[in-house]
């Protein structure tokens, strides 16, 4: 499973029961990240893609989620499976937070293999850090 959230610099995800921000050029490469396998995410997060992409909204996404699927987390739970690959979009700013992504990558098992970064729609550069389980390499 992939697992994808967007985290700000201090690993906030969400602030006062919203996301800290969006970014359409992120979705896009999202999108593409997860081409071919299901996204899910709840249908707060879905409500924020065009309503003919391929995205599954569901308030129960996070038992929804197979091991071949992506889950994209902002406001609801995580599933309760490990993934294989972590996908972490940093908009490279602070911002107020009250929600925070709950692990630390390297700590709990998975190795950064590569990042990129490109710009956004809104945001000037947006760098995506893809983890992998180290027993998954």
């Amino acid at each position: 499973m992939i697992l994808i959230a967007c985290l700000d610099d201090n690993g906030g995800m969400m602030f006062n029961a919203r996301r800290q921000s969006k970014d359409r050029l992120l979705r896009e490469h999202m999108l593409r990240a997860c081409d071919g396998i299901t996204l899910w995410m709840s249908p707060y997060s879905a409500a924020q893609f065009k309503p003919n992409a391929p995205v599954q909204g569901d308030e129960h996404y996070a038992q929804l989620v197979k091991e071949t699927d992506a889950c994209f987390v902002e406001d609801g739970e995580f599933p309760q499976s490990t993934p294989d690959t972590l996908l972490l979009y940093r908009w490279n700013r602070r911002y107020p937070a009250d929600r925070y992504f709950p692990f630390d990558p390297i700590q709990t098992g998975f190795r950064l293999v590569c990042t990129e970064e490109f710009a956004g729609s809104s945001h000037d550069r947006i760098t995506v850090d893809r983890y992998e389980k180290e027993d998954a390499v």
